[in-house]
């Protein structure tokens, strides 16, 4: 009776691509989970910026700020806003 049987060399390359999508689902893993925690951080970069902004408006009411030199305009709305 015959054995029904691939060649050590078939075995090897599909273990060898079985060992690679294991190893880049691992990668995956790991990127997604930083990638979690970054946006976890950018929520709260984006919570103490609306925090600051609210301040911000407290103290001078609604202005248009300069980002190259600090200098700001009053924020006068549109008619359609």
């Amino acid at each position: 009776m015959k054995e029904n049987k691939i060649t050590k060399e078939e075995l090897d390359k599909i273990l060898t691509f079985q060992n690679n999508i294991a190893q880049l689902l691992h990668k995956v893993g790991v990127a997604e989970t930083e990638k979690h925690a970054l946006l976890h951080e950018l929520a709260g970069v984006n919570q103490d910026q609306g925090k600051f902004k609210n301040d911000l408006e407290t103290k001078y009411g609604a202005i248009n700020i300069n980002l190259e030199d600090g200098t700001f305009t009053e924020h006068k709305p549109q008619e359609n806003e």
